[in-house]
């Protein structure tokens, strides 16, 4: 076994703990979990950017029985909510379509409709996100930042690598310790990993991508390389690599 598969296999076996994830080691699954819940655990993971502290505090600030709330009330209850690129009525919009949503069908079978096709997530995010715009034809800077546009599976290159959402079917995909599985019917090989800064800055120093475009390409090249180690699950090993970069740890791959 070679050097950075003993690295990453030993990162991944020391975070899968029960205790890896508490207040003083925060995460937004924290909340997430809390509910298991795969509307609620949307929120918590499309405003799961910025500082984990923020998106954690701003997490328990809402009130997640609002989805099945009276429109109005949705609007009175969130009117001075905000956080970074969403003003209160992004915040509010959100709150409406997946409200609406939740009325209509559950998000893992419109997510299974376009992944069933072809087993590609790509498409069952693209799905999910019309499906969102469509119930709801609202549109901002900061909503479209939230959501992110639906990718197009043939041209990866410079389209947000979907950080959010790929730890979203993490979430809802795997089961350990950390991620609470869901969803049945999705291969975990086909899940996505969920690019962030720190994990985009680890795995180039531990040689596992080359690329220096931070883009859905490099979350593609990344997962391909970690199918190396791990055919069945390549995004086991996110969690690891987040946390190597959020606390600042160096290795070397020599």
């Amino acid at each position: 076994m070679t050097k950075l598969r003993l690295l990453l296999e030993s990162e991944a076996a020391k975070r899968n703990n029960a205790t890896e994830v508490n207040e003083e080691r925060l995460d937004p699954i924290i909340v997430a979990r809390e509910s298991k819940d795969p509307t609620i655990s949307l929120l918590c993971a499309l405003f799961a950017y910025g500082n984990v502290t923020a998106i954690v505090r701003f997490l328990r600030s809402l009130d997640f029985s609002l989805l099945d709330a009276p429109e109005d009330q949705i609007r009175s209850t969130l009117a001075s909510h905000y956080y970074r690129f969403q003003n209160s009525e992004d915040i509010i919009q959100l709150f409406i379509a997946l409200r609406r949503l939740k009325q209509e069908a559950s998000l893992e079978s419109l997510f299974m409709q376009e992944y069933g096709r072809e087993q590609s997530v790509l498409e069952g995010i693209g799905s999910v996100i019309k499906k969102i715009e469509a119930i709801n034809p609202y549109a901002s800077r900061g909503y479209r930042f939230l959501l992110s546009s639906p990718p197009e599976p043939s041209r990866p290159n410079g389209h947000s690598p979907l950080k959010r959402w790929n730890m979203y079917l993490r979430w809802m995909v795997r089961k350990d310790s950390i991620d609470f599985g869901l969803w049945e019917g999705v291969k975990k090989s086909d899940l996505i990993i969920p690019l962030d800064t720190h994990t985009f800055t680890v795995a180039g120093k531990l040689k596992l991508l080359k690329r220096k475009q931070y883009d859905l390409k490099s979350a593609l090249l990344l997962t391909e390389r970690l199918k190396a180690f791990d055919p069945d699950d390549p995004v086991r090993y996110d969690f690891a690599l987040y946390r190597i970069g959020q606390e600042g740890k160096t290795f070397s791959n020599k």
